[in-house]
């Protein structure tokens, strides 16, 4: 069915008030999704910290390494994102729509992307291995522990992209609370193994990268029984709604370029800057992505309450929700502001870090914690017009915020600004995405529906 600007559709208005939802209505639909959803995404950076917790007694760089082989990690499966947000996005729509059929066969196209583009990865990128890590400034044993443990983590990049699809495919269905068992059991496994190989075995810092590889593998294998015996979803792929899945997501790979390239760029910035600046940035990075993942929650239930009001042509209630996920966005990222004021004396001994880590890492949280408000409103509008199937303008803006942040990174690095401000140039980046999420969802153009 073609996607039709709702204004063309005779019969129908979007005059506020018409789905019918009071504000608290909109709580109830939002928290449904939100609260397992807000499990689930919590649930991976706790366990990411786990890992860097127990990486973090093995002796010098295996920390830094670590930082600077997630980084690329981070970078290709974010790369990837779009199997779960574009999934969730299109299945939503069917669903709203009443074509639990169509929905279920989109799905499956996109478990058959994801499986593709991972063995494609793996291709493409161990033999890159070492010149990635070095491209982020990693040099001996620093690059040598960093690219162990990538080439080891690439062998679960296929497992990883499958997660994100079929955790899309039930999002899609409104279903948060699956993958909310799911991840809390994968990533508990993936603590316990890095305990068991790293310290355990003592296999170092490919211990970890183990873990994570037969973890994911596990978690994987639970989605694919998942939606194939429970669902019934039809296993065979179709090749023409394959291609259609990856022609759709080609905008949301560009907007998630854009966002990994400024993450990489910061870490390159802040691996220039010397073994103990990076150690600081790894941790402040892992809290942010912690703090983050939180925030999503709001952001994937606007994905699936988006895709599903404008699937069955619900305009005000699409109206509705958004207001009520940006109220919701604003407080939650005050309280977790808040929260980290409050956490910032004891994060260092936590993390076992030195005298230096532990001063920067105590004036990074600073910026931290000032940001989350702003994240709170960010994260929500994108999922909101992610899920709205905004995927080129999300692409467009994408491109202008990175622009703007860039030249103030690169600045930072020329003129040995610190990490401080390296972080204060992410703060700009920032604000330029609140600018143009924000001028978006106050207009109309988003606002189309249709299955």
């Amino acid at each position: 069915m073609p996607l039709t600007p709702r204004s063309a559709r005779p019969g129908r208005s979007d005059r506020p008030g018409r789905s019918g939802r009071s504000g608290r209505d909109h709580d109830r639909q939002i928290l449904r999704l939100a609260l397992p959803a807000f499990g689930a995404l919590v649930a991976e950076p706790l366990f990411l910290l786990t890992d860097t917790v127990v990486v973090g007694r093995l002796p010098a760089p295996a920390l830094g390494a670590l930082g600077v082989a997630s980084t690329v990690l981070s970078f290709l499966v974010g790369l990837c994102v779009f199997l779960a947000y574009g999934t969730t996005a299109a299945v939503a729509r069917q669903i709203g729509a009443g074509e639990t059929g169509r929905a279920l066969r989109q799905g499956v196209d996109g478990l058959w992307l994801a499986a593709g583009v991972g063995v494609a990865i793996i291709v493409v990128v161990w033999p890159l291995a070492p010149s990635l890590v070095h491209l982020l400034g990693a040099e001996g044993e620093l690059a040598r522990q960093a690219v162990t443990y990538l080439r080891i983590s690439l062998l679960g990049v296929p497992a990883m992209l499958l997660v994100l699809a079929g955790t899309g495919v039930l999002r899609g269905m409104q279903d948060t609370a699956t993958p909310l068992l799911v991840s809390v059991g994968a990533f508990a496994l993936n603590a316990v193994l890095n305990v068991v190989f790293v310290l355990g075995l003592d296999w170092g810092i490919a211990g970890s990268a183990w873990g994570t590889v037969l973890a994911q593998s596990l978690a994987a294998a639970v989605y694919l029984l998942l939606i194939l015996v429970r669902y019934r979803a039809p296993f065979r792929p179709d090749l023409a709604g394959v291609r259609a899945a990856g022609s759709a997501g080609i905008a949301l790979i560009i907007r998630t370029a854009c966002l990994q390239v400024v993450l990489a760029v910061a870490t390159a910035a802040a691996t220039h800057m010397g073994e103990q600046q990076i150690e600081a940035h790894t941790v402040a990075i892992r809290i942010w992505t912690l703090l983050a993942f939180a925030l999503d929650a709001i952001a994937i239930a606007g994905q699936a309450i988006t895709g599903r009001a404008l699937g069955a042509g619900d305009v005000a209630g699409a109206r509705g929700a958004t207001g009520r996920m940006v109220t919701w966005g604003v407080g939650s990222g005050v309280l977790l502001g808040l929260l980290v004021v409050l956490a910032r004396p004891f994060v260092p001994t936590v993390f076992d870090a030195g005298p230096v880590v532990t001063a920067e890492l105590l004036d990074l949280l600073w910026v931290v914690a000032a940001l989350q408000p702003v994240a709170g409103v960010v994260f929500v509008l994108d999922g909101v017009l992610i899920g709205a199937g905004d995927r080129r303008y999300l692409a467009w803006a994408g491109v202008w915020t990175t622009i703007a942040y860039l030249p103030a990174a690169f600045l930072v690095d020329l003129q040995g600004g610190g990490l401080v401000a390296l972080w204060l140039a992410l703060g700009l980046w920032m604000a330029a995405r609140l600018v143009t999420l924000s001028t978006r969802a106050y207009g109309t153009a988003w606002l189309v529906v249709g299955g």
